[in-house]
């Protein structure tokens, strides 16, 4: 039984899974007030799926990139919580599950998971067919046009994530979904598939944190 939680993004989002079978998920809109939100989730939804967390096997958590708060806030949960009940805890990008979160059909070709990473540039990883042809990178808007326009090589192909608009006029027979967050039920089954973790997961930052001093 595999608990998936991810707080990377612009969402709270938390899912159980026993074995397939989905017993109960939920995703609740926010860009704020993951810390205060995020553990009550999991007792919700645990309690919905009429699991406790002693029959837990795994736990899956979203590693980044994605928001520096949002993203250490889930990590710490899901490791401390790993550490409590003895059991491993794997780390999943959250450009992998965004990919991963598209449809089936979608994800037989080219995929492209886009976020919006400010300061004229996106993070950015594409697929085809569900293997990955590049590493997560942080590329100016220009170079990850060209980065796209030279991965694809055909047929159908889909830009998915909050920033995905931002590349749609690079492959204009593109299907763009803003999916604000990926499906905690995708992340819980990428996270069932993953060898078992030698060590604990490490947050994917794929850059330094903006911040300004503020004015003397």
């Amino acid at each position: 039984m595999i608990l998936a939680l991810d707080t990377c993004l612009g969402a709270c989002s938390v899912a159980v899974l026993d074995g397939d079978t989905v017993l109960a998920a939920r995703v609740e809109p926010m860009t704020r007030g993951h810390q205060e939100r995020i553990a009550v989730l999991a007792e919700e939804v645990m309690a919905q799926a009429g699991a406790a967390f002693s029959g837990l096997t795994r736990i899956g958590v979203t590693i980044g990139p994605g928001a520096f708060t949002g993203l250490r806030v889930g990590l710490s949960f899901a490791k401390g919580l790993a550490l409590a009940l003895d059991i491993p805890c794997v780390g999943i990008g959250t450009l992998e599950a965004l990919a991963a979160s598209a449809d089936d059909a979608a994800r037989a070709g080219f995929v492209a998971a886009v976020l919006d990473a400010k300061l004229g540039q996106v993070h950015l990883q594409a697929f085809d067919g569900g293997i990955s042809l590049m590493a997560p990178d942080a590329l100016e808007l220009g170079v990850a046009a060209a980065r796209l326009a030279e991965l694809y090589s055909g047929g159908p192909v889909t830009l998915i994530g909050p920033g995905a608009p931002l590349l749609a006029e690079v492959l204009s027979d593109a299907t763009v979904l803003t999916m604000a967050a990926p499906d905690p039920v995708v992340v819980a089954r990428l996270a069932a598939r993953a060898p078992r973790p030698t060590a604990s997961p490490r947050p994917l930052y794929l850059r330094a944190p903006y911040a300004t001093l503020p004015a003397a």
